[in-house]
């Protein structure tokens, strides 16, 4: 007011009036939640982020997160995931006295601490005993912020728990049926792959090491019922001969139990809602003794013959 000599005294003029406002010029967007990982990855990359699947069940037969499918001849303890975020580890025994056939009879599972959102969280189930909650009674990640970015949910009681890790992108299926535990997962690429050098003995990665496989000859040694007969008991649900029907008529002609056709069932189910591709869903061999790989439908014929060299040589 000194500079152009105008007086203190009197009236004056209102500031002018705002223009209108620029497209966009409001508040900023919100900081995308720190536990939220699917809506967090979406606005930083502009993309929805990539996911993975990996499911272990029956004898345990072992579908890794690259569509190797393998039977295992797995016992006791053996890692499924082991990475920054997330350790599986299955434990199986044999399903008789001197078979080299087994199945998991116990999942631990521990969501490792992360920052604001959980607090570390451990569940563990067996055989008869699959709980609807964490080791410590809690059904949830805890008081943090983000606690309810894990949750449990049972659909069925006793034989049916789903665990969302939403803070990370993943689900995990958990499932009781004759007389084993099957695991499913669905979890973000990222995720999966934040590994070190000293954790790579993972089933999920890299499937069952060479020496833990069932060859052709350990997969025919001993049988309760005759494969015609598992076969039968295996197509009523699974019309598809590919891995999970192979898969379906080894476990029902080994153990006879009849109950399996569920478990091979659940696990394409878990496969057809967690796989990205779907056009990756039936998995049939290569060749003998190699990792399955994805394949089209070729003729029933030569589906045919790849059950005669499943079951019968």
């Amino acid at each position: 007011m000194i500079q152009h000599n105008c007086s203190r005294q009197g009236p004056t003029a209102p500031p002018p009036p705002r223009g209108p406002a620029l497209p966009g010029a409001g508040p900023g967007p919100p900081a995308p939640d720190p536990c939220d990982y699917e809506g967090r990855f979406s606005r930083l990359h502009g993309r929805p982020p990539g996911f993975l699947h990996c499911a272990s069940f029956g004898d345990p037969h072992v579908r890794s997160f690259h569509h190797h499918f393998h039977t295992c001849r797995v016992q006791g303890a053996w890692p499924l995931l082991d990475n920054d975020f997330l350790f599986v580890q299955a434990t199986s025994s044999p399903v008789a006295s001197g078979a080299n056939a087994t199945t998991t009879r116990k999942l631990t599972i521990i969501f490792k601490n992360m920052q604001e959102c959980i607090d570390q969280k451990v569940y563990q189930a067996e055989v008869d005993n699959l709980p609807a909650a964490f080791e410590d009674g809690s059904i949830n990640g805890g008081v943090r912020p983000g606690g309810s970015s894990l949750s449990i949910q049972t659909a069925n009681p006793g034989s049916h728990v789903e665990i969302r890790a939403a803070y990370i992108g993943t689900t995990i299926i958990i499932r009781q049926t004759a007389g084993q535990l099957s695991f499913s997962i669905k979890v973000a690429e990222d995720v999966a792959r934040a590994f070190s050098a000293e954790q790579d003995l993972q089933l999920c990665v890299g499937g069952c090491p060479p020496s833990q496989r069932l060859s052709r000859l350990e997969r025919n040694r001993r049988r309760a019922i005759t494969v015609d007969t598992a076969r039968q008991l295996c197509k009523e649900g699974l019309p598809v001969e590919d891995a999970y029907f192979q898969s379906c008529v080894f476990d029902v002609s080994i153990s006879g139990d009849p109950n399996f056709t569920v478990t091979a069932q659940a696990a394409l189910e878990d496969a057809r809602a967690f796989l990205p591709d779907l056009e990756k869903l039936h998995l049939f061999p290569s060749d003998a003794g190699a990792p399955l790989s994805p394949a089209t439908f070729l003729t029933s014929f030569l589906s045919g013959l790849f059950v005669l060299w499943f079951c019968i040589q």
